[in-house]
Formats: C-alpha cells, sequence, structure tokens
C-alpha cells in the first residue's frame, strides 16, 4: 500500500514538472519571438547634432583636465600635451559645426528664406 501511493506521489510530481517546464517554455517562446507594434525610435541624429555632443564632452574633458592640473595630478607637460589634444579636437569640430551651418544658411538664401 506504501508503495502504491509512493509510484502514485512521483507520478503526480512529474506531471506537476512537465506542466511547469511546458509553461515555461511557452513564456520563454513568447519573450523571445513576440514583436511589440511601432517602436518609437526616437529623433534620428544629424550630423550637426553629433558635433554639439562631441563639442560639450571634449569642453567638458577640458574641465575636467584643468581641475586635475590645479589639483596636481598631472605634470606641466602632461597637461600641456592634453590641453593641447583637446584643444586641437574642439577646433575641429567647431570648424565642421561652422561649415555645417554656412551649407545650411546657404541653402536656406538660394530657396529664398532668411539665412
Amino acid at each position: 500500500m506504501h508503495a502504491t501511493y509512493f509510484i502514485a506521489a512521483v507520478a503526480g510530481d512529474t506531471a506537476f514538472v512537465l506542466f511547469g517546464c511546458a509553461l515555461f517554455a511557452a513564456a520563454l517562446f513568447v519573450y523571445v519571438f513576440y514583436e511589440p507594434g511601432d517602436i518609437d525610435a526616437g529623433e534620428a541624429k544629424t550630423r550637426y547634432g553629433y558635433l554639439q555632443e562631441r563639442k560639450d564632452a571634449t569642453y567638458e574633458n577640458l574641465r575636467d583636465l584643468s581641475f586635475e592640473y590645479k589639483a596636481g595630478k598631472l605634470s606641466d607637460t602632461d597637461y600641456e600635451k592634453q590641453r593641447g589634444a583637446l584643444e586641437d579636437e574642439a577646433a575641429a569640430i567647431l570648424a565642421e559645426m561652422e561649415s555645417i551651418e554656412k551649407g545650411l544658411s546657404g541653402n536656406l538664401a538660394a530657396k529664398g528664406g532668411r539665412a
């Protein structure tokens, strides 16, 4: 009588475990292959927007560099070298931003808009 009860209990546990595995597999399948409707990707980045972000990051790096130099963490030569590289990068970014602005204002003027 105890052996029969044990076999029935094991069979019941097995069915419960198999049901749980099937439920987990179904949930995993839905999670992996479900495609939501329209996804809002956000605003598309323009070259000018990218350059604006790079300019902000470069200026922040210059401020951080100046702070570290004043705190005594950098030698004079390291500071001058890194500052020169960051200033060159900022100048290149500003030059490209200016050329884009001139191109945009030239396009507006050609179309009869305000520059």
